[in-house]
């Protein structure tokens, strides 16, 4: 970053600048105040900004600590600072991890290329690679993508590479780089043109809640089978339809309201019966008489479109309790105080 300019820095620009500018030491102990994701956000602007004139530091002291005094000259940023205050803040093991993941984001996502590829023809060319290969690409992949991706797999192929997501941890980024560039030889053909952590379960919920329901269950069946306990985690940290019957009477009202009637009558025509109840408890009793009704009139309706229906109530759920209207329980994660 060349030419710089408090104006047109953002915060956390400015508050590289002020670690830049205070010095290694200083800047290493208030590192040590900061969350890892926080510190690799910082120290990814530090490397990225290299020299910080003087009229800089001024303004960014006065911001932050309202002082009238700055030393003059020029304070130098750059990779080797941000590795010594990042050795003096976490120790040097863990400031070569951070330095690492810099790397990598500076270079961009890995497999950011497959992105713009045909999801079924990219499933195809995967489809003999090994499910790890196959699980560490897609977990780097949009989440919208990687799913189509696991759909277009073969089922046995699915529930192994899921697994795979669930329990990958961190992945050198060597090993990254080395699959990418196979990749990019490979499937060069297919394109229509973070050191990071490599999936995880919260990478596999991102997946799931792409997915539709019949490839979900595939993928859940799977990890019942062969990580039970990574089953019952992925559980906890995702919502389906069938998980409706823990919410409480308010919760479910409230989602009654932005339901769409076509969408709640497909969806309770594969429900069990106590889902249904339960619905049926938060309506009117005139509105039940009429839902009863429909249901009992409705013909044959492919499992298709039952879960693409449930599929949509759940994205009501979901934006509901991302605006915290409502209250999903998350097993023992989350107290509730009513």
């Amino acid at each position: 970053m060349s030419d710089l300019s408090h104006l047109s820095l953002n915060g956390r620009q400015k508050a590289a600048a002020l670690l830049i500018t205070l010095g290694r030491e200083s800047a290493s102990q208030i590192l040590k105040h900061f969350e890892d994701d926080e510190i690799e956000q910082l120290t990814y602007e530090i490397t990225q900004m290299g020299r910080v004139p003087g009229g800089v530091k001024e303004a960014v002291l006065e911001e932050c600590y309202n002082m009238s005094f700055v030393s003059e000259g020029v304070a130098l940023g750059g990779l080797d600072y941000a590795r010594d205050m990042l050795a003096g803040a976490l120790g040097g093991q863990k400031a070569q991890e951070f330095i690492e993941r810099v790397r990598v984001r500076a270079q961009g996502a890995p497999f950011d290329f497959l992105n713009d590829a045909d999801p079924a023809q990219l499933a195809n060319s995967l489809k003999h690679e090994h499910p790890q290969t196959i699980a560490l690409i897609v977990s780097h992949l949009k989440a919208s993508m990687a799913a189509n991706v696991i759909a277009n797999l073969e089922e046995n192929l699915q529930g192994e590479v899921a697994s795979r997501v669930a329990i990958m941890d961190r992945v050198s980024p060597d090993v990254i780089s080395e699959v990418e560039a196979g990749m990019k030889t490979k499937l060069s053909s297919l394109l229509t043109q973070d050191y990071a952590t490599s999936g995880g379960v919260a990478s596999l919920v991102s997946i799931l809640h792409q997915v539709d329901r019949s490839t979900e269950k595939v993928i859940m069946d799977a990890l019942d089978e062969t990580q039970p306990a990574v089953a019952e985690e992925v559980r906890q940290k995702m919502f389906v339809f069938e998980n409706i019957i823990t919410l409480d009477d308010r919760a479910i009202q409230r989602i009654l309201r932005d339901v769409d009637n076509k969408d709640l009558l497909l969806a309770l025509k594969g429900a069990s019966d106590e889902v249904r109840n339960l619905i049926f408890r938060n309506l009117s009793k005139r509105a039940v008489e009429l839902l009863k009704e429909d249901l009992a009139i409705m013909g044959p309706v492919r499992l298709r479109n039952v879960e693409e229906a449930q599929q949509r109530i759940v994205n009501v759920i979901r934006q509901l309790e991302a605006a915290e209207e409502i209250v999903v329980s998350r097993g023992g994660e989350d107290e509730i105080i009513t």
